[in-house]
């Protein structure tokens, strides 16, 4: 049975529920959470404004970088052809942001880098000891002092009636980080996979932030903990004129942590970038 766990993040037993959900589905889902519903609000009101408006234009992305804003249909999934039906802004420590977004855009960084260490501080606990003995170093320590991690804004714009065959909001992918924090979209969409091959809604409550494995975490553990497959699936008829809105954070290892034997997380992270075609 393919069961992503809703966990409320404060309760006692919720390093072991995160723990059992992520191992068996990659994904689990959180409730009452720290970060304030009326942050998230003020950010999505906010970031709304700033794709309805041309000022995105003056922060077109670094493709050395890769900070910025990338215009509708830059990105496609690994082996797919088709680009996805979004446009998106990368967010690191160094990046350059309108002065409205700068500050609350900032602060759910930082909340949402420091959930990221609480989650894989569980995993470092409840990791049995011959999967950790593959890891080169703790997760935590992967993590520490890293300018990797990286915010993405995700507006998927209304769809209308005309779009390319096969074109889809996200398409299949697995994520390429250690683990994803995504914030609720303002739209329902997201789906994920089992090991049938079956799609299954995954929880998009207001305020809910799903948390699933990367594939970087896949290659450290030797496939113990699931990178899974997911997508954003298009609206139906009666929200195609609805604006879709999510902020996952990819939580990154520092550049030169080995992920396995030969690999390091910089040379990983530019074998997707090509496979993705932002380089």
């Amino acid at each position: 049975m393919f069961d992503i766990k809703k966990i409320d993040f404060k309760a006692q037993n919720a390093k072991n529920e995160f723990f059992v959900s992520f191992q068996n589905t990659g994904f689990a889902v959180f409730e009452n959470h720290d970060i304030s519903f009326d942050l998230l609000d003020s950010i999505y009101s906010s970031w709304e404004k700033f794709f309805n408006s041309d000022e995105k234009l003056k922060f077109k992305f670094d493709p050395i970088i890769q900070d910025g804003f990338f215009p509708f249909r830059t990105e496609s999934a690994k082996d797919n052809l088709v680009k996805d039906l979004k446009e998106f802004f990368h967010v690191y420590p160094r990046t350059k942001l309108p002065d409205f977004l700068q500050e609350k855009t900032k602060e759910l960084y930082r909340q949402l880098v420091l959930m990221g260490e609480t989650l894989l501080n569980w995993l470092d606990d409840q990791t049995p000891n011959h999967i950790k003995n593959k890891f080169s170093e703790t997760l935590i320590d992967m993590v520490k002092n890293s300018d990797r991690n990286l915010l993405r804004v995700l507006h998927y714009p209304p769809i209308g009636d005309k779009i390319e065959k096969g074109a889809i909001r996200a398409a299949a992918h697995e994520d390429i980080n250690l683990i994803t924090l995504l914030v609720s979209g303002s739209q329902p969409g997201l789906e994920a996979k089992d090991k049938e091959n079956n799609w299954h809604k995954v929880p998009v409550d207001k305020g809910m932030i799903t948390v699933n494995v990367g594939d970087m975490l896949q290659m450290a553990s030797g496939g113990y903990f699931p990178s899974t497959s997911h997508r954003v699936v298009n609206p139906g008829k009666e929200n195609q004129n609805v604006s879709r809105f999510s902020l996952p954070m990819f939580i990154h290892p520092r550049n030169e942590v080995v992920l396995k034997s030969g690999t390091t997380a910089h040379d990983y992270l530019q074998e997707r970038l090509k496979e993705i075609r932002l380089k």
